[in-house]
């Protein structure tokens, strides 16, 4: 059996104070903390064990005598406060620029063109909550037939439809037709285009998270996906990682639906039959259930219900915080290291690069030229800005290693 190193993304599970967070309207912005303080304390031993409660106070978490895990903080080097980015960046590749956002809605000539290329109307056009904004207008869609359109402060362009009123298929075509006009046509106008299909009842609709489906831009250059497949490893993407990247890297995709529990479950099913490789996946639960609708209680328990499973995952894990209804905040995240290796101790400064774990993962296969070894990592991520570290990251023998 080879090297089969894993990160895994808590999407929605961030730990705040990163250096610029005011410069996004993100001050105060503590995911993890907060979710502790108001649920009267987090119950996560295994996690505490690793050494969670040695880089940031949180309650329950208190820290260890002695961490398993080497453990720090780290914050980013993208301008772009984005899904894409930050992914992009754990596997090497940096956004010099940010990416477009929408405060105020789409402009009209876009409106116009996606409502004569797809037939429809549009409702919306604003910021928004998707929970929120298909409780508001999903029983005008169902009159009307129109295509339910919303943003956030990321750079995307959400398309929602009721699948008794819209198929899945003129959806997804629609969000083809979107991505074109907005990424595939030369002038990068969007991150993503997003399809959000959803169900049921006013009062009562269910966004159908696992028929999500999300259109962006592919990586403009290699990344640490790319040198472990070229190097003849496989690249297993669980969840939404795959739309991520574009494909761009990845062997084999493993979308488990409905819930994060079985996204773990398709973790656990590769690490037992993957013989070399990047396994990477999202737990979207984290943001899209509990983020979003401003849930700690449903964070907590999701929490609680991942490290329940801890032991089983030899591997990584990484999460991102989310701050108000319909975006996430620029936060620090938490990295943690663990494996058949003298523990480090602290990280360096306690404050590595978000591409901290592409370069670890690189190494682990031996796909940077760089002695490979096991290493295995929870990884806690949040959007955060930058902190200019130069060379960016270590071999397992300490030596540097060059970014792409």
């Amino acid at each position: 059996m080879g090297r089969r190193p894993v990160v895994i993304v808590l999407d929605g599970l961030g730990a705040g104070n990163a250096p610029d967070a005011a410069d996004f309207g993100d001050e105060g912005a503590n995911t993890l903390a907060n979710t502790a303080r108001a649920t009267g304390g987090l119950r996560a031993p295994n996690l505490q064990d690793l050494g969670l409660g040695n880089v940031e106070q949180i309650e329950g978490v208190p820290p260890a005598d002695s961490p398993a895990a080497s453990h720090g903080l780290m914050v980013e080097l993208s301008a772009a406060k984005a899904t894409l980015a930050g992914h992009w960046e754990m596997m090497g590749l940096v956004l010099e620029g940010p990416l477009p956002t929408y405060p105020e809605g789409f402009p009209d000539d876009v409106l116009r063109r996606f409502e004569k290329e797809t037939g429809r109307g549009v409702i919306g056009n604003r910021p928004a909550s998707g929970t929120q904004i298909i409780e508001e207008l999903g029983p005008e869609q169902e009159k009307t037939g129109a295509w339910i359109l919303y943003t956030s402060a990321d750079s995307v362009f959400q398309i929602a439809a009721h699948t008794s009123v819209i198929p899945l298929d003129e959806l997804y075509e629609a969000s083809k037709k979107a991505h074109k006009m907005l990424i595939g046509e030369g002038e990068i106008m969007v991150e993503r285009i997003i399809a959000r299909p959803f169900h049921g009842e006013p009062g009562s609709y269910e966004r159908e998270n696992e028929n999500r489906h999300d259109y962006g831009i592919t990586p403009p250059s290699e990344t640490y996906v790319d040198r472990i497949n070229d190097a003849g490893h496989q690249t297993v993407a669980v969840g939404k990682i795959k739309d991520i990247f574009d494909g761009r890297g990845i062997t084999e995709h493993l979308p488990a639906p409905p819930d994060d529990a079985a996204k773990v479950d398709a973790i656990l099913d590769a690490l037992g039959r993957v013989e070399s490789g990047l396994i990477f996946a999202n737990l979207v639960d984290f943001d899209a259930r509990y983020g979003h609708r401003r849930d700690p209680e449903g964070m907590a328990e999701n929490i609680e219900h991942f490290y329940e499973r801890l032991p089983k995952l030899p591997y990584g894990t990484n999460c991102r915080g989310s701050h108000d209804h319909h975006r996430r905040p620029r936060q620090r995240p938490d990295l943690q290291r663990i494996g058949p290796y003298p523990r480090e101790g602290p990280l360096h400064s306690r404050q590595e690069s978000r591409r901290e774990p592409g370069i670890t993962f690189a190494n682990t296969t031996g796909s940077m030229g760089c002695p490979g070894g096991e290493r295995t990592l929870i990884w806690l991520k949040s959007w955060n800005r930058r902190y200019v570290q130069d060379g960016g990251g270590y071999c397992l023998s300490g030596a540097r290693c060059s970014m792409p």
